[in-house]
């Protein structure tokens, strides 16, 4: 069969799908809803084959792999991240998007500079290890100090009497990473509070090949800062079964971090005008900036990549929906959502325009569906328009969307949509030097891509916005 035959077909199995999907009703939607959605499935079958089986086809990650090998890793506060704002503009730009423009938003500006540990005894051995950001440097000799190990911040306070003078190294089991960050989050702050003089953090990740993962960490109004780091999975167990023995430990830590104050970084934004309602908006996301380790290609290259392929295949197929659908490549979300809070800060008040706010931070790998939050009506809008997935097999709607950088609206009632996918590795590459472009797949981000595209068009197309 040749490639024409085969695309030709992909049309038609797509087309047969859509319509067996459409035979199966949601409860709590109208007949005239559900007509309305039905409406669009001629629209929603090209945006479905043009990224999964026509010239869309690997487009998103070809995209997301020549911006990475371009710019690299990119710390918000960066020149690189300045680098990587500049290119997407001009990517943007140079793809037909609408409106493309940047918001300046307030970051910090942390560098690493050199760093190591080294293990003096009970023999020598370099230790990886990644500082973790915002954290304070050390004395140019570094600190050397004989080393407590332990589990748990209460093993800790329980051996405070023996804290004073030493480095503490954490080695807490690996739980979930919404349990286990707490000891990146904590650990400088609570070493300090027992008199150590540093903190080093087993990596939080449930799976290592000898591999530090950074992130960022916080210290506490009134506790002294001391410097913190990351060191993998490997050496923290090393070091607890040599402490457990009762031999002696001591490290020599250096690390040239410093921390400069506030700079000024940009969201970068685009938008596909709504040809009716121009004024509400569909906004879809994900986070420009990454850690200075890797290519941040996974975290968050796949997520905005997606965000701006959703808006990039409206564009090549000439679909302009009702609502603006508008993508926000955001700046300072590894170090808390500071690019997102500002844009927040100054478009609340459009609150009552927004009619979803998406993000894409956690992977996009094979993607299982949609998080969503919001009222029970428009949950069952929701759901009705995932039938779209079927056809790959992610029409699955759970409950609770989340995102740093989305968070923020709901209070305002503003609903919500996150990525679901098979993002079970995810953790493994997560903050490392191994979050690359090997890490994504092309087929399964053309299936993210087009769940997102979907999911947008349909909002944006609807005469109405979802009910509050």
């Amino acid at each position: 069969m040749t490639g024409r035959s085969l695309f030709q077909a992909g049309v038609l199995v797509t087309a047969c799908l859509l319509v067996a999907t459409r035979t199966h009703a949601t409860d709590g939607v109208s007949d005239e809803t559900r007509r309305e959605i039905a409406s669009m499935e001629d629209d929603v079958g090209r945006i479905l084959d043009f990224l999964t089986a026509g010239p869309g086809k690997h487009q998103v990650y070809n995209r997301l792999a020549a911006f990475t090998d371009t710019i690299g890793h990119r710390l918000a506060g960066s020149k690189k991240m300045d680098n990587a704002v500049e290119y997407m503009v001009s990517a943007m730009q140079s793809d037909g998007l609408e409106n493309v423009h940047t918001e300046d938003a307030d970051v910090p500006n942390w560098v690493r500079g050199k760093e190591s540990a080294t293990l003096l005894e009970p023999r020598e051995q370099n230790l990886n290890m990644l500082g973790l950001g915002t954290s304070v440097g050390t004395p140019a000799e570094g600190i050397t100090a004989d080393v407590l190990v332990v589990r748990s911040f209460d093993e800790l306070h329980n051996h405070s009497h023996e804290a004073a003078g030493k480095i503490i190294v954490f080695n807490q089991v690996w739980v979930s990473y919404g349990v286990s960050v707490a000891y990146r989050s904590r650990g400088a702050a609570e070493a300090a509070k027992v008199g150590g003089l540093a903190a080093l953090i087993r990596s939080v990740t449930p799976f290592s090949i000898n591999s530090p993962h950074t992130g960022v960490q916080d210290y506490e109004d009134g506790v002294k800062k001391v410097p913190s780091a990351c060191i993998t999975v490997e050496d923290a167990e090393m070091l607890y079964r040599m402490h457990s023995r009762g031999t002696k430990i001591r490290v020599n830590l250096k690390m040239e971090a410093q921390n400069r104050g506030m700079v000024t970084s940009r969201n970068t934004i685009a938008e596909i005008k709504g040809s009716k309602y121009p004024d509400e908006v569909v906004l879809v996301s994900g986070h420009l900036d990454s850690w200075d380790v890797g290519q941040g290609a996974m975290d968050d290259g796949g997520g905005f990549a997606i965000s701006w392929q959703a808006l990039s295949v409206m564009h090549q197929l000439d679909l302009r929906p009702k609502r603006t659908v508008r993508a926000v490549l955001w700046t300072g979300e590894e170090y808390g959502g500071y690019g997102s809070q500002k844009y927040y800060e100054n478009h609340k008040n459009e609150s009552a325009k927004m009619n979803i706010v998406m993000e894409s931070d956690i992977g996009t790998f094979q993607p299982l569906g949609l998080r969503f939050s919001g009222s029970a009506k428009a949950k069952a809008i929701v759901t009705e328009i995932m039938q779209y997935m079927k056809p790959l097999n992610a029409s699955q709607l759970y409950d609770g969307a989340d995102g740093t950088d989305i968070n923020w609206w709901f209070a305002n009632n503003v609903p919500g949509g996150s990525l679901e996918n098979a993002n079970d590795k995810y953790f493994y590459f997560h903050h490392s030097n191994g979050d690359t472009m090997t890490v994504q797949d092309p087929d399964e981000m053309d299936a993210c891509a087009a769940l997102w595209a979907v999911v947008a068009y349909c909002l944006a197309e609807m005469d109405e916005m979802l009910p509050r």
